[in-house]
């Protein structure tokens, strides 16, 4: 096994354990995100999205066992970093978890690519 696999099984197991954190402890996510959930139908769509999608998408690489699945989920992390960036202009939020999640989903999506 080379350095670049093992990079990409960080980024799978940093993909999950996302997920755990959103779906275990919805409310926690709040001091990094900014995303407040003020009742229970948001703490499910915390749960949900942030929780299960991230959970499925990062273990499909080590179910599926393809190279191809780890280079999908980092083309998802690539397409955040660019949404993210346009947002952060145009929504007026350089600030620092913002421009610490853009570079996570960069260094993620260029290593999972590869």
């Amino acid at each position: 096994m080379n350095i670049l696999q093992i990079l990409k099984i960080i980024c799978a197991v940093g993909t999950v354990a996302t997920g755990f954190i959103s779906l275990l402890a919805p409310r926690s996510i709040k001091g990094f995100t900014g995303l407040e959930a003020t009742g229970p139908r948001g703490i499910t769509e915390i749960r949900a999205v942030m929780g299960a999608l991230f959970i499925g998408l990062g273990i499909a690489p080590f179910i599926l066992g393809l190279p191809a699945v780890y280079q999908a989920l980092g083309i998802m992390y690539l397409a955040i970093a660019l949404v993210r960036t346009v947002s952060m202009f145009l929504d007026k939020s350089v600030v620092q978890s913002n421009i610490i999640s853009l570079a996570v989903e960069v260094v993620f999506g260029v290593i999972l690519v590869l």
